[in-house]
């Protein structure tokens, strides 16, 4: 098949695929703007760091960041435990979140050789997530030294409260541009598929094509009345010669 009949069969049928593609974009965007809660995410750092004194002065040296470093694992277990979380649900009741509902909202990351732990958590309403991140890190931090038996953890930075808020949810715009491609893909994939399971025929250019003979004559519907069809021929005429001719009926 040639470029012009593959538009001429989406040409065919393209109500159908604008149908498609609207009806997929208009639910996409209910769904995006009416229907989807917005997640908001507050962070929190701690640094893991501690020195030995020399002479009276705080000093750090190589193998102690390194095993600074070895110990976060050991302290992002910690900090997921019900001995931290069952805390910060006793001593923050204003959160009215249980520990199984912290430890759900609760991730801990850390770069390679970094001695920085990122704290963040997720919820439907970012005060609440701030207050939470926050009081995650304070009750890691005081408790840290009756667990691990060392005051190495300092709070880097909080998470703001009052900060302005964004969502982390895909942008409704960006969804409905992948609703269009998807719709528009599907839609056209369709229109074949018809076209492929539709073996009936509708043109001269079809007759021709299924029993391979040149179009000699086109009679069109002639009514009770006696009056002939105006749809006009779509076949140029052909020659008169020699050879086998088929003939369609309108």
């Amino acid at each position: 098949m040639e470029l012009k009949e593959y538009l001429s069969i989406l040409a065919k049928r393209k109500w159908l695929i604008a149908a498609i593609v609207l009806l997929a974009c208009v639910a996409t965007g209910i769904k995006s703007f009416m229907y989807t809660t917005p997640i908001y995410q507050a962070s929190a750092k701690l640094i893991v760091n501690q020195a030995f004194d020399f002479q009276g002065t705080s000093m750090l040296d190589l193998s102690t960041m390194e095993t600074n470093i070895r110990v976060i694992n050991s302290y992002k277990e910690i900090i997921q435990s019900y001995a931290i979380l069952n805390k910060v649900s006793t001593n923050f009741p204003d959160l009215k979140m249980s520990a199984d509902e912290l430890r759900s909202g609760l991730s801990i990351g850390s770069s390679a050789e970094s001695q920085v732990m990122d704290l963040s958590f997720v919820s439907t309403s970012y005060p609440q997530a701030a207050k939470a991140v926050n009081a995650i890190a304070e009750t890691f931090r005081t408790t840290n030294p009756d667990i691990m038996k060392v005051d190495n953890v300092t709070i880097l930075n909080k998470a703001d409260v009052e900060a302005a808020a964004y969502s982390i949810n895909t942008s409704p715009i960006v969804l409905i541009f992948i609703a269009f491609v998807v719709s528009f893909m599907l839609a056209v994939g369709l229109v074949f598929l018809l076209h492929y399971l539709d073996d009936t025929i509708k043109t001269e250019r079809d007759i021709e094509k299924e029993l391979e003979l040149p179009m000699l004559a086109l009679i069109t519907k002639i009514d009770k009345y006696g009056t002939r069809s105006k749809k006009p021929s779509a076949s140029k005429p052909k020659p008169v010669g020699e050879g086998s001719y088929a003939t369609l009926n309108q």
